[in-house]
């Protein structure tokens, strides 16, 4: 026993508490919780590796077999006949896995020449913490073989689909085009792109540590590719409708232009051009003001090509006849402060002289019949003010204001197409019904084959009729559009002159000329609308617009085999129209 400054110190070994004694149920307690621990790992190793050996195989797998997606082929898109528009064209993509790429300088110097960069760029791509990243998208499968053929560790590559334009600028604006990942962005490939796009499959592969594939296990889900879509397109009239619109544009020296071609028994858009264009398959010019489908997305003031309609209503009413009087003498006409005008000074018109001289003091006194609402009514069943609801991107509805708000000189200049807006498209659509017998066509970007939809009848047969004459005798000698007249076909149109809307003034020197009509009047077969904006030096739409039509027109008659109506000789007879010709 040692003593420490009074204190009795003992040694370990004589520790009272060694003296204690522990239950014996404790230590078997212990034992039993042991026994049953080793039980369960040996029980859940059990179930693991004999039974339910999923679980760890996924594990495993994980480590080394990835599902790489397939991608899937997007929708042709074709004219009516079957001529390919759109088509995917099989590429690759390069990318790489930052972490795992161990390139020399000399490997750098390869690849990047192969990607079209230089090795800087490279570089700093690959020096990225991101565990993936694109080096290059679409490339040719010969370029993709050449750096498969290097052996880069860290560097792989895909299968991918590029689109291809085949007919390029000539039907930019009706198919559009997509992005880099394959969506649509424009045109058709945007309105139908739900269609068009397929849906991916997969495939599973066994990588090494390098992200190089090294086995491939199988297909998982093959993929299924998009659905092709038949357009209402007729690829000949379209390049019919583009030459001819490109042309006159460079001609006169104009700003910008558009023609729509339809079919006025169907509604089917069979053409549809505008310029400036562009070139979808030059991905490095996509953007501005080239890409805007101006017959859709531009608005103008269509000018006369809307008399025709304030004298129908007038005409449905049982405000005027077909040969109705109106004085127009002395070609002038004040409302409240303002003056209307005509270009030359009538007497005396009969209402389908009005539209053949194109009367503006004519039409606001046929207009002044009307009540506004009424007028308004017209405008909105022919759809003026409307969305024309294609499904197309951009579509607008254009201006057209609520009667109760016309003041006189607002009704009077609105039946001479001033005050209103309209899109090309909504005014080829709205003559359908005096290409018809009265009724509204649905329009439709697609083929609907040999079917023909049923309209909503806007005015009664008669009137549809009595109109068309009244626009063939505007064709006609002593019309204001003998230039739009065709050597054995009789034609009916009317053509539009409008000042343009600068700065909320009326312009004296910028212009929107227009024409619209269709033929063979005798049974309509064909709509044509186009549109000239700010063309110079002659600027009336019988001089500039009114040849355009004449030869899309002319040109697409031939080229569907549409029979002519008229001789050669009376075609440019200077006979008027009359309602026995109805």
């Amino acid at each position: 026993m040692m003593r420490f400054k009074g204190k009795v110190a003992h040694k370990f070994a004589e520790s009272p508490l060694l003296e204690l004694r522990l239950p014996a149920w404790r230590s078997r307690l212990m034992a039993l919780l042991i026994l049953l621990s080793f039980v369960v790992l040996i029980g859940r190793a059990f179930y693991l590796q004999i039974i339910d050996t999923d679980f760890l195989q996924e594990k495993g797998e994980s480590r080394y077999r990835r599902d790489i997606e397939i991608s899937a082929s997007r929708g042709r898109i074709a004219d009516r006949h079957g001529d390919v528009l759109a088509i995917s064209t099989p590429m690759r993509s390069i990318w790489a896995v930052p972490p795992a790429v161990q390139l020399t300088p000399e490997q750098t110097q390869q690849l990047a020449a192969l990607l079209e960069t230089d090795a800087q760029t490279l570089s700093r791509k690959l020096a990225t913490d991101r565990p993936f990243v694109f080096l290059r998208r679409q490339i040719p499968p010969p370029v993709a073989a050449q750096v498969a053929a290097l052996k880069l560790p860290g560097i792989g590559q895909d299968k991918e689909y590029r689109r291809f334009y085949p007919t390029g600028e000539m039907t930019a604006h009706m198919v559009g085009f997509t992005g880099v990942d394959d969506e649509g962005l424009e045109g058709a490939e945007l309105a139908f792109h739900g269609q068009l796009l397929g849906t991916p499959g997969s495939r599973s592969v066994i990588k090494d540590r390098r992200g190089q594939i090294v086995e491939d296990v199988g297909s998982i889900k093959p993929p299924q590719d998009g659905e092709d879509i038949s357009l209402a397109l007729d690829s000949k009239v379209q390049y019919l409708a583009y030459s001819q619109l490109k042309q006159a544009i460079a001609d006169r020296k104009a700003k910008a232009g558009g023609v729509v071609v339809l079919d006025a028994r169907t509604g089917e858009i069979l053409a549809l051009a505008n310029w400036p264009t562009y070139n979808p398959n030059n991905r490095a010019s996509l953007s501005g003001g080239q890409l805007r489908n101006r017959a859709l997305t531009d608005t103008f003031e269509p000018g006369s090509t809307l008399k025709p309609f304030t004298i129908a209503v007038a005409m449905e009413t049982g405000r005027v006849r077909f040969d109705s009087l109106i004085n127009c003498a002395p070609g002038r006409l004040r409302i409240g402060n303002a003056t209307i005008s005509d270009t030359h000074r009538y007497g005396v018109l009969s209402v389908a002289e009005v539209i053949q001289k194109s009367s503006n003091v004519g039409s606001a006194k046929i207009a002044a019949m009307l009540p506004a609402q009424v007028m308004w009514e017209m405008f909105d069943s022919v759809g003026f003010g409307q969305v024309p609801n294609l499904g197309f991107p951009g579509e607008v509805s254009g201006r057209l204001r609520p009667w109760k708000t016309w003041r006189p000189i607002e009704q009077a200049t609105m039946s001479f197409g001033h005050g209103i807006s309209v899109s090309l498209l909504q005014l080829a659509r709205a003559y359908s019904v005096f290409a018809r017998d009265g009724d509204l066509v649905p329009l439709s970007l697609t083929r609907i084959g040999s079917s023909r939809p049923r309209g909503t009848q806007v005015f009664s047969p008669r009137t549809a009729r009595e109109v068309r004459a009244m626009l063939e005798m505007a064709v006609r000698p002593g019309g204001t559009a003998p230039k739009a007249q065709i050597p054995g076909y009789r034609v009916a149109g009317k053509t539009g002159t409008a000042r343009k809307l600068e700065n909320g003034r009326y312009t004296t020197k910028n212009y929107v000329a227009s024409f619209v009509g269709f033929a063979p009047a005798s049974d309509p077969r064909l709509i044509v609308a186009v549109m000239i904006d700010e063309p110079r030096g002659k600027y009336y739409g019988g001089e500039v617009a009114a040849p355009v039509f004449a030869a899309v027109m002319a040109g697409t008659l031939r080229t569907l085999g549409i029979a002519p109506d008229a001789p050669l000789e009376v075609a440019h007879s200077g006979k008027p129209a009359t309602k026995a010709r109805l």
